[in-house]
């Protein structure tokens, strides 16, 4: 039976494109019933996006990236130059409606490749079609949901859990009533998950 685990994730979060990488080590190694959850990083972020250098004042951004690049090719992630983060609310409202879709997962990868690879803006909705016709996805529907933001109450409930939960930042594991914070390697994320299992069957 293959584990469950949840991961709070927010498409512009360095650590979070991390874990999609060291889970993917994972799933290649043992099957994993893995289920991706948006959480509100910086909500606030306006439309145009914000300058690196703003939301991160006083920081060595210099010496931030060439630590993140270095676990980044390390996982065998790709990565450009990226000077802003940018409002995912509708990257988020797309995941949701992802979830919906036959190999809806195929658009996470797209989502942050969009954005640590190519710096796009991940509040237009050009770059967020662009990300569902190269999954696959039916592009008109995924218009349609950015549109009328169908998903948007869907999207404000996981909010509600991930504050549930106490989640403060991510990214964030769950399984089976436990949680873990923050980036793990792939060996780090299978022992949460071999624990977690001990402690099931101990129940």
């Amino acid at each position: 039976m293959k584990p469950k685990l949840e991961i709070f994730v927010d498409f512009v979060c360095p650590w979070c494109y991390l874990a999609y990488g060291a889970v993917r080590q994972l799933q290649a190694q043992r099957p994993v019933d893995l289920t991706w959850s948006p959480f509100p990083l910086h909500p606030s972020t306006p439309p145009e996006g914000l300058l690196l250098t703003e939301l991160l004042r006083g920081m060595d951004l210099d010496a931030v990236h060439r630590r993140i690049n270095a676990l980044l090719d390390e996982l065998g992630l790709e990565h450009g130059e990226r000077d802003r983060t940018y409002n995912t609310r509708l990257a988020q409202e797309l995941l949701m409606w992802s979830k919906t879709q036959e190999n809806g997962d195929a658009l996470v990868p797209l989502l942050y490749r969009a954005y640590f690879v190519h710096n796009r803006n991940l509040a237009e909705e050009k770059v967020l079609l662009d990300a569902v016709q190269e999954a696959g996805l039916d592009v008109a529907g995924a218009r349609k949901v950015l549109q009328e933001r169908s998903f948007s109450a869907a999207v404000d409930a996981e909010w509600q859990r991930a504050r549930q939960h106490q989640i403060t930042g991510v990214p964030a594991f769950i399984a089976g009533g436990y949680q873990m914070s923050g980036f793990h390697p792939a060996a780090e994320v299978q022992k949460f998950l071999d624990y977690v299992e001990m402690q099931t069957q101990a129940r």
